[in-house]
């Protein structure tokens, strides 16, 4: 279902849609409050037909992740969790933290619950085992560069000069998979026997270094457990909820034995029951969370459980099951996990509401200071101009979503037309080229898109008062666009004291949620435009007479840079010469010599 701005909005399935749709807009069928909401916003509906019920299940998983529908039940945080890889496709392979599994020919070990015990154990496997860390491509790049800081202090073999052979090296490679397969008394015998050795020869540093080691091995063997699909693997699942909170508490059992538990702060809607968020639930962690145990305990019975056993047991390639328990030790588990997701909830309702205090609730108050609808305002863009006595000009856009940092949202402008410190000039260009490029990519889309040039602010906020307010409201009209345009007035000290909107200040006061958004807004958009500005500043001040011949880029600046050893060896260089140069092609070693000859000419 589809919004008035085509944003997708709600994603279900149904064995027949016909039925399905009709349903919502009879008067007769009470759906609840949330669907009453839901449907008033519909604009228009799109439908896929798939051959089972199965594919069905997994197409919804699957778009409900990539649209994060407003009505839809979801997870709030969207964790996933981290794993270990081994780039068992390289030759020289490297062991690395990754939070997805992709087909890549990698060997991955996991999920763990605790990143911080990922991360010791790559760098401890690292670093007994001598590994690369870099991301080189390897054996092409072999010799091209200098060794990096690692292979000096003896932490790493060398593979990138060539002082390893990819069979010796990956004899560590399988000592550290035996590690990550639990293999740990090989690896603790063979560290106690260098470091008593270090001891004898009275070399006590290294005997010391030894000794951490075997101290991280321990630790690392004992957080760490192996999770085998023929053991008996559990994860334990249970809801607790209050008005429109709702907190699911997952306790994971390995091999028998409980080695962590994750809370998870879902959406909740109107009239949302316990077996619907568990059902929700389930489709959405375990479409992001690869490993999947045997059996999954959950406190409700689902109406769509063997459905998702299904679903679930051809992710796994074995059988899952999803049960129930009523008595017993495992009810006993589930009866625990409840109890913490309540506690979670109590001790969290605070820490939640305070946070949507800073956000959301900072965002109505903006809307009603502005005499707006309070539920109006959700995305905030504001921009800033940065210069130096006009010098490299340049515009920043940041935006906030619901109170909060939207940074892959965040663009950049270099000032094209306009000369000179003019700000006002400068500003006019950056919205003109924000909305105009956003116009573009809605004709060319058929409306608004994910890219967010096509999605327009609810509000813009300028970096200044009433003449910068004019500029974004003339630009505006240029374009025939209608948003609210408010200016974030400093005072002369330089500190945010209220709005300009519509013609008149507005204070706001000091203490509340609403001015220190609109503190972190400005400040984000300064600091944003400060550090464009300076990136481009260090440009500009290394620079390399061979920047100014065309077709050369970095790559071929080194490269002859590289071979020659001053410029002066390289302007009596012949064509034929800076050719076989690396990289180099025929039309730019002719742009080079003839740089060079024509300033011997002038």
């Amino acid at each position: 279902m589809h919004g008035s701005k085509d944003e997708v909005i709600y994603v279900g399935k149904a064995l027949s849609l016909r039925h399905r749709v009709r349903q919502y807009f009879q008067p007769s069928h009470d759906e609840g409050l949330k669907k009453a909401q839901m449907v008033k916003n519909i604009h228009r509906f799109e439908f896929i037909v798939t051959d089972s019920e199965l594919e069905a299940l997994i197409l919804e998983c699957n778009l409900i992740k990539e649209y994060r529908p407003k009505y839809n039940t979801m997870l709030r945080d969207d964790k996933t969790y981290p794993y270990i890889e081994v780039t068992l496709q390289e030759q020289f392979p490297r062991v690395l933290f990754s939070r997805k599994l992709k087909k890549n020919g990698s060997k991955y070990f996991g999920p763990f619950t605790s990143v911080e015990a990922v991360r010791d154990t790559v760098d401890l496997l690292n670093k007994l085992y001598c590994l690369r860390t870099c991301a080189k491509k390897l054996p092409e790049s072999i010799g091209k560069e200098r060794a990096c800081l690692n292979y000096h202090i003896g932490q790493c073999l060398g593979p990138c000069q060539g002082y390893i052979s990819s069979e010796e090296y990956r004899i560590n490679i399988a000592k550290a998979i035996d590690f990550l397969d639990g293999d740990y008394k090989e690896i603790l015998k063979e560290l106690e026997n260098k470091m008593m050795m270090a001891s004898e020869q009275l070399d006590y540093e290294s005997a010391a270094a030894y000794r951490d080691l075997i101290s991280s091995v321990k630790a690392t063997a004992m957080r760490q457990k192996a999770s085998q699909s023929d053991g008996e693997d559990r994860d334990i699942i249970a809801i607790a909820s209050s008005d429109e909170d709702a907190v699911v508490q997952v306790f994971f059992v390995r091999n028998g034995k409980m080695i962590g538990r994750e809370h998870f702060f879902i959406n909740v809607r109107v009239d949302d029951s316990r077996q619907d968020m568990l059902e929700y639930f389930l489709k959405d962690y375990y479409t992001g969370t690869p490993f999947i145990p045997r059996e999954i305990f959950l406190q409700e019975e689902l109406e769509s459980a063997e459905l998702l056993e299904k679903w679930l047991s051809d992710k796994k390639g074995h059988r899952v099951y999803i049960r129930s328990p009523r008595r017993g030790n495992k009810n006993k588990l589930v009866e625990l996990a409840e109890k913490n997701a309540k506690l979670v909830l109590d001790q969290d309702k605070e820490k939640i509401k305070k946070e949507e205090g800073k956000t959301i609730g900072a965002m109505k108050e903006i809307a009603s200071l502005l005499e707006l609808p309070t539920d109006s305002i959700i995305r905030m863009e504001a921009f800033d101009i940065s210069n130096i006595s006009g010098f490299q000009s340049v515009g920043s856009m940041v935006v906030f979503e619901k109170g909060k940092p939207k940074r892959s949202d965040y663009r950049k402008f270099k000032i094209k037309t306009v000369e000179g410190p003019n700000d006002y000039a400068s500003m006019h260009e950056v919205l003109t080229r924000r909305f105009k490029h956003g116009l573009e990519e809605m004709k060319e889309n058929g409306g608004v898109t994910e890219e967010s040039f096509t999605r327009f602010p609810d509000i813009i906020m300028m970096d200044g008062g009433k003449g910068q307010v004019h500029i974004a409201e003339q630009v505006l009209k240029e374009l025939g666009l209608s948003i609210p345009v408010a200016g974030m007035v400093k005072d002369d000290h330089h500190r945010t004291r209220g709005l300009y909107y519509q013609d008149r200040e507005i204070p706001i006061d000091r203490t509340s949620e609403g001015f220190h958004l609109i503190t972190r807004l400005q400040d984000e958009a300064h600091r944003f435009a400060i550090e464009y500005h300076r990136s481009l500043r260090s440009r500009g001040q290394v620079h390399s007479f061979l920047d100014d011949i065309p077709g050369i880029g970095p790559k071929r600046r080194k490269a002859l840079m590289k071979k020659y050893a001053s410029a002066e060896a390289m302007s009596q260089a012949s064509e034929e010469d800076l050719a076989d140069t690396e990289g180099m092609d025929s039309k730019s070693a002719k742009n080079v010599y003839n740089y060079f000859h024509a300033m011997k000419n002038t």
